[in-house]
């Protein structure tokens, strides 16, 4: 009987050395700095998100800036790339990029398209040298024009629109610190019912 109550006072002696209240403060700074570490990763998504449209829009090296942001979104909890305000999806979309290149292979059509017409004229007086009136070659240029007419070939614009995951917990400063205050936590709700079973 009395080595059992020694046994059961060595118990409460080291139980008294498991402090719960420590676990309770771990697991509140750990939530704390999980929160600002959050916040950071986000405010770096958002820096890193303007720069790509800022390279779009400036005609900048958009590939380094994407691969970047690509990195960092798809490395880091709480970057995700939509603002929640409405965007539309895919929320990056490099509508400058898209536009200075249909403008560019525009250009190429129409100075390509320029010299049909002539090029046609002279086709159809070498094939009907003798047509006093040029309405006997109209038939012969329309249809040279229709055949060697370039149009603008299609580009499609899912080329230029991404969207990257941001991962449900990453190896950085919020996710170790996210562990932390869960484990903390428990920790301190075990021994706080421990600490109350035991002293009974």
């Amino acid at each position: 009987m009395t080595k059992t109550k020694n046994t059961k006072n060595i118990n409460r002696s080291k139980l008294h050395l498991i402090k719960p209240w420590y676990f309770l403060i771990l697991a509140v700074l750990s939530a704390v700095v999980c929160i600002f570490a959050l916040r950071l990763n986000n405010e770096n998504m958002i820096k890193l998100r303007d720069a790509v449209y800022a390279a779009d829009k400036n005609d900048s090296d958009v590939t380094l800036t994407l691969q970047k942001l690509q990195a960092y979104v798809t490395s880091n909890m709480n970057t995700n790339l939509s603002d929640g305000n409405g965007t539309v999806y895919p929320p990056i979309q490099l509508k400058y990029t898209y536009q200075r290149l249909l403008n560019s292979e525009s250009a190429a059509v129409l100075n390509s398209n320029a010299g049909v017409y002539t090029d046609a004229q002279n086709y159809c007086q070498s094939q009907i040298p003798n047509a006093f009136s040029g309405r006997t070659r109209v038939p012969c240029v329309e249809q040279y024009v229709e055949s060697h007419d370039n149009s603008l070939p299609t580009i499609p614009d899912s080329l230029y629109k991404f969207d990257f995951v941001s991962p449900t917990w990453s190896p950085d400063l919020a996710g170790w610190s996210m562990v932390t205050a869960i484990i903390s936590a428990i920790l301190f709700a075990v021994t706080f019912i421990c600490g109350k079973f035991l002293f009974l």
